[in-house]
């Protein structure tokens, strides 16, 4: 288990129970009582620390190398009926986009969303969840495939933004995106969104355009990351916290101004500390939002989707 610079709190109850366990265990003390009196202050500490988690503490733990990227919540919530479909039929099949078919329970669905590495060889083959223009591209081609055959679409979102390379702008990195958003606006099959990380600028919006966009707790949602942010207006990384409380970036920050549609509750401590948990809400929230659209037609999803992205950014004085 990793544990945070804010969570080494509970690191240390977390041992000091262990200890008073083991102790018990190897001799004939009775620590019950110590146990107990551990176990109350520890849920008491968790309680307190996850309740009045910071702006950039959030950012922190949508980064946690534990927590589980997309094809972790694919293979949970469809298990084996998913199928991965690859390549954008022009350059080549990008690592950093999955998408294919799968089922919940019997609705179809289009899974797409960007993919991370758990260690150094696997975040290389991902390239960090970073996408190339290919990537937007076989996402836009298995939209255009989910419209044809009536299937609606989830997309995950989690990348810290698409591939700035000079080989990814020379094959038209900003057109890619740019595309995707304006077809995913008249698309005319419901598109459920989920933020599961980090949802850093155009490599965000390159999938999020949606009927129903959810956005789980721990997770941030803006142009700019912290630090990037930090390093322009201060010239230094050292202002990321305060970078991240400026940007409003939180999932209640995007709820407040309209941004996004619901907040995915997550177990205490993060998705990652249950994650059985995490996925049968997020599966949940899927099912409920394609039940709000599923009746509605394709003219009237189009419509609805437009005037909810028309009506952002706009202020009464």
């Amino acid at each position: 288990m990793e544990y945070l610079e804010f969570e080494l709190p509970i690191k240390e109850l977390e041992e000091q129970f262990e200890k008073a366990c083991a102790i018990g265990e190897e001799s004939e003390v009775d620590v019950t009582d110590t146990c107990k009196q551990i176990e109350k202050k520890l849920k008491d500490t968790k309680k307190e620390i996850y309740k009045n988690l910071t702006p950039w503490q959030r950012v922190q733990l949508s980064r946690h190398p534990s927590r589980p990227y997309t094809l972790d919540y694919i293979d949970a919530i469809c298990g084996e009926s998913f199928l991965e479909l690859h390549g954008d039929r022009t350059v080549k099949d990008d690592k950093a986009m999955i998408g294919g078919l799968g089922k919940i329970g019997n609705q179809s669905f289009m899974f797409i969303g960007q993919q991370k590495g758990y260690n150094t060889k696997t975040r290389q083959y991902r390239n960090f969840g970073m996408a190339n223009p290919e990537g937007y591209r076989k996402a836009l081609r298995l939209m255009k495939s989910a419209e044809k055959f009536n299937i609606p679409v989830v997309s995950f979102i989690d990348t810290p933004g698409a591939y700035p390379g000079l080989e990814a702008e020379e094959r038209g990195q900003g057109e890619a995106i740019a595309r995707n958003i304006l077809e995913m606006t008249r698309l005319k099959v419901p598109i459920i969104v989920v933020i599961i990380g980090e949802g850093a600028s155009g490599g965000a919006l390159g999938i999020g355009v949606g009927d129903k966009v959810l956005m789980l707790e721990n997770t941030w949602y803006s142009v700019i990351s912290p630090e990037s942010c930090s390093s322009i207006l201060w010239r230094s990384w050292e202002f990321k916290e305060q970078a991240a409380e400026a940007l409003k970036l939180t999932a209640k920050d995007m709820k407040r101004q309209k941004l996004i549609d619901e907040i995915v509750k997550e177990p205490l401590g993060g998705a990652h500390n249950d994650r059985e948990t995490t996925f049968k809400t997020v599966r949940d929230n899927i099912l409920a939002s394609l039940e709000e659209l599923k009746n509605l037609s394709p003219e009237e999803l189009i419509e609805k989707r437009m005037e909810k992205y028309d009506n952002m950014g706009v202020f009464k004085d």
